[in-house]
This record gives C-alpha cells, sequence and structure tokens, in this order.
C-alpha cells in the first residue's frame, strides 16, 4: 500500500496521530529531501528507512520504489518537505504508477498551505482556484493573470520570497483592482496575513525589511476586475479572434490558437484558421 501523508507546514503540534503511527509502521518512507524528513522521524521516534524521491529524481526512483512494492509486498509512506504531497510539490509520478499497477493507494491528510491562507484570507467565494507557481517570466506572468481575471473568482498562488515582490508589482500593474490576502510563514512563530488591496499590501511589503523570509502563499480575489467586454464570438470568425487575440495580448500565432481552444473552439477549426492566417501573413511579406 502507498500512503500519500501530509507533514506540518512549520508547526509540528499540527502532525496528526495517525500520520505518526503510518510513518512508524510502513517498511519504507520516500521523501523530497530526507535531510529535513529525518528531523520529522527523529522528533517523533519514528525509525522507518528513509530514501529520496524529488523532483529531480522522482520518475527513476519511483519506479525502484514501484517494484520493491510488489516483489517484497512492502508498505511505503510518500512525504514532501512540509504539506500535502503531489500539490506543487514531487509525488505525483509515484501515486500515479502505483495506481496503475493496482497498488491501493490512501491518503493521510493533514496540513496544506492553500487551505490554511484561504481561511484566513476573509475572502468570501463560492469557488477558487488554485493555480501553484506562476511563470517567472513578466510576459508570460502578465498573460496568466490577465487570462486567470478574465475566468476566475479568486486563486490562489505559492511564491517563494525571492520572487514575491516580483509577483505583487505584475499583479498591481496589470489588475490592480484585485483584492489579495498574502501569508508568510502559516503556523509558525512569526506568521502573518496582510489583506486589502495589492497595491496596499505591496506598499506594506515593500517597506518590511523582512519581506524576503519565508514561504507565500496568496490569494487572489478578481471580483473587483472588470471583465473583458462580451464579443457575440459566433458571429466572429476563427480568424478574426486569432488576430484580435495576437494584438491585444501580443501573442504568437500559436498561443493565440491555444488559447481559443482552452475556451472551447473545435482544435481541427482553430487549426485550420491558423494555417489560412499563416498562408496569408507568408503572402504578405513576398
Amino acid at each position: 500500500m502507498l500512503y500519500v501523508v501530509a507533514t506540518p507546514i512549520g508547526n509540528l503540534g499540527d502532525m496528526s496521530p495517525r500520520a505518526v503511527e503510518t510513518l512508524k509502521n510502513v517498511q519504507l518512507i520516500a521523501a523530497e529531501d530526507t535531510r529535513m524528513t529525518m528531523k520529522l522521524t527523529q522528533h517523533f521516534g519514528i525509525d522507518t528507512p528513509l530514501t529520496s524521491c524529488h523532483r529531480h529524481n522522482e520518475q527513476g526512483k519511483a519506479e525502484v520504489i514501484l517494484r520493491r512494492m510488489q516483489e517484497e509486498g512492502i508498505d511505503v509512506a510518500l512525504v514532501t518537505d512540509a504539506g500535502t504531497p503531489a500539490i506543487s510539490d514531487p509525488g505525483t509520478y509515484l501515486v500515479h504508477i502505483a495506481a496503475e499497477a493496482g497498488i491501493p493507494v490512501v491518503a493521510v491528510p493533514g496540513p496544506t498551505a492553500m487551505a490554511s491562507a484561504m481561511s484566513v484570507s476573509g475572502i468570501d467565494v463560492q469557488e477558487f482556484t488554485f493555480l501553484g507557481f506562476l511563470p517567472r517570466e513578466k510576459k508570460a506572468l502578465r498573460e496568466k493573470l490577465l487570462d486567470a481575471a478574465g475566468r476566475l473568482q479568486a486563486a490562489i498562488v505559492h511564491e517563494s520570497p525571492y520572487r514575491v515582490l516580483d509577483l505583487m508589482r505584475c499583479v498591481a500593474e496589470t489588475l490592480p483592482q484585485t483584492y489579495v490576502s498574502v501569508s508568510c510563514d502559516l503556523t509558525k512563530l512569526h506568521e502573518l496575513t496582510l489583506r486589502g488591496n495589492v497595491c496596499d499590501v505591496l506598499r506594506q511589503m515593500e517597506a518590511n525589511d523582512k519581506t524576503e523570509k519565508g514561504e507565500y502563499c496568496i490569494v487572489l480575489d478578481f471580483r473587483a476586475v472588470p471583465k473583458p467586454e462580451q464579443k457575440a464570438e459566433a458571429d466572429v470568425c476563427l480568424e478574426a479572434r486569432l488576430v484580435d487575440l495576437m494584438c491585444a495580448q501580443s501573442l504568437s500565432l500559436r498561443d493565440a490558437g491555444k488559447m481559443l481552444t482552452d475556451q472551447g473552439e473545435k482544435k481541427n477549426a482553430v487549426y485550420a484558421a491558423s494555417l489560412r492566417l499563416k498562408k496569408l501573413f507568408d503572402t504578405d511579406n513576398e
């Protein structure tokens, strides 16, 4: 059996009795970083052997672990450095191949930064989307934010302390009406959550010399952001919509086509329209 075990995101008191018992009873713990997990196991008196399974070796190591589970009949626990495995953390591939092989995969739930940040945000929405880590490159980040604001009520993202100010500046420049709840060091001694308009929160963060410390989980409330005018798209040919996206959002023909398919247009129709446009562009350049 493969147990997907959530571990504390900062406060060891959040480790559940079931999680401790599971880690004691399995024959192997697959850990993102064995050094980090060893601190946890030593604290709770767990002497189960550890093996690394992180983003750089996951595919090969997962297959080794699976083979041991099949040949030796061992139970394995999957953990990451903090929080729930396979959510913006390694583990998805191991879970996938174990399930495909018919091995039962069981969740041992517990701490997760996403749910914790949403719970203290004070943002009352009926639905939200978890986007994980957003693109680093500014153009791609801006496009992602515009797309999210056009479709979603709210989104939750993760960010490192070294890039959080760049992210917040981009949100402030691109979507200044956004309300945010920015949580840092959740469950730890110096836990901090700032709430308000993104521009106001950004000013507080820029004035804080400790901003570039701790991990961040951010809730973006897009409800006050003006939505793009809805066009009668049924009357607009796909070629015109492709050109409109390319000009309005500085997208390549390929990216504009992908956006249309993501919006529900048939892939074959978008591909045909892209070919017609490409042929037209090539003719104009002759």
